[in-house]
C-alpha cells in the first residue's frame, strides 16, 4: 500500500470482498487507463482494531486484479460508515470518481430506500454505480442523457464534455413530452435548448430523441439505452433530497438500481452554483 499523497485523483472503488465490488474494478481498469489515474480500493471497517486482520485479505485481493489485468491498485482501510467514509476519503484523495457496485433494490431497501442513493447524496465527485462486469470492449462512446424541467439538469453537461474528450463519446439528449399537453414542456424545452447550445459549440456529436409520453422518463431511458445498446447513462440527484423521497422512492434510486444493470453516473447538485443561476458552471 502506497501512502495517501500518492493516491491523489484515483478513482475510488468502495471494496468488500463480494463478486459485484470486483465488477467495479473491471470498469476502474477501463477508466483509468483513458484518464490516466491510479485505482484505490477502500474497505471500509466497523473498528480500527480489525485493520490489521484486514491487511493481507486486501493484498491477496490486489494480487488477484494484478494477474487479472496487469494492474496494481492502491488500497486503504477505514474504519467506519459507508455513508460518510467513502465521501470523506474521495474527498482527501482529491478522486477523479468514485467507482461503486451495487446489489439493486432488494428486500426491505423497496421500502426505505436505496443504501446506494444515500452513499451518493451529498457527494461533490461523481458516482458511476455498476452492477455487472463492463460488457465485452466496452468503451463508454454512447451516453444517454435524460433532460426534464429541472435547472440543474445543465450540471450534467460539464461530465457529458469531460467523457467526450477522454472517451470521444456522443450523447443521446432523450426527452418526452407531458401527458398534460401532449408536447415538450417549456421548462424542459428551455434545458434542451441549452444543452444543444452547449454540444455544437464544444463540437460534441449528438442526437436529440424523444420517447413515448406515455412512458416516465427514467423507464424510456433505461428501455432506450437496452435498445441502442449504449454506455452509460448520466443523472441527477434531487436538490434538497429528504427523508421522505427515500420511503416514497426518489427517482434516481430506480435509475441507479435499473432492472437492466446498466451503469449510471450520478452527479450531486452543487449548491455553491445557486447563485449564479448555473450560468457559470
Amino acid at each position: 500500500m502506497e501512502s495517501v499523497e500518492t493516491m491523489d485523483h484515483s478513482i475510488v472503488v468502495p471494496y468488500d470482498f463480494t463478486p459485484v465490488a470486483m465488477n467495479a474494478v473491471a470498469h476502474s481498469v477501463i477508466l483509468a487507463s483513458r484518464l490516466k489515474v491510479g485505482i484505490t480500493l477502500l474497505h471500509i471497517i466497523g473498528k480500527e482494531s480489525e485493520e490489521e486482520t484486514k491487511k493481507k485479505a486486501m493484498e491477496e485481493e490486489v494480487q488477484k486484479i494484478l494477474v487479472q489485468w496487469n494492474v496494481t491498485p492502491n488500497y486503504l482501510i477505514r474504519a467506519g460508515s459507508i455513508f460518510k467514509t467513502i465521501n470523506k476519503v474521495a474527498n482527501e484523495l482529491s478522486a477523479t470518481l468514485i467507482v461503486m457496485g451495487t446489489h439493486g433494490l432488494k428486500g426491505i431497501q423497496k421500502i426505505t430506500g436505496s443504501r446506494a442513493l444515500k452513499v451518493i447524496v451529498g457527494s461533490r465527485i461523481p458516482f458511476l454505480v455498476i452492477q455487472d462486469a463492463p460488457k465485452p470492449n466496452l468503451q463508454y462512446k454512447n451516453l444517454v442523457f435524460p433532460v426534464d424541467f429541472k435547472t440543474e439538469n445543465k450540471e450534467k453537461l460539464r461530465w457529458v464534455e469531460f467523457m467526450h474528450e477522454h472517451f470521444d463519446s456522443k450523447t443521446f439528449l432523450l426527452t418526452n413530452t407531458s401527458k398534460a399537453i401532449g408536447e415538450i414542456e417549456n421548462r424542459t424545452r428551455a434545458n434542451l435548448a441549452f444543452s444543444k447550445t452547449f454540444l455544437e459549440e464544444r463540437r460534441i456529436d449528438y442526437e436529440l430523441v424523444v420517447i413515448d409520453k406515455e412512458k416516465s422518463l427514467s423507464d424510456g431511458t433505461i428501455e432506450f439505452t437496452l435498445e441502442r445498446d449504449a454506455d452509460l447513462i448520466i443523472i441527477m440527484t434531487t436538490r434538497d433530497i429528504s427523508f421522505h423521497d427515500y420511503i416514497i422512492g426518489a427517482q434516481e434510486q430506480y435509475m441507479i438500481a435499473n432492472s437492466a444493470k446498466l451503469p449510471v453516473m450520478v452527479i450531486n447538485p452543487r449548491t455553491d452554483l445557486i447563485k449564479y443561476g448555473y450560468k457559470n458552471f
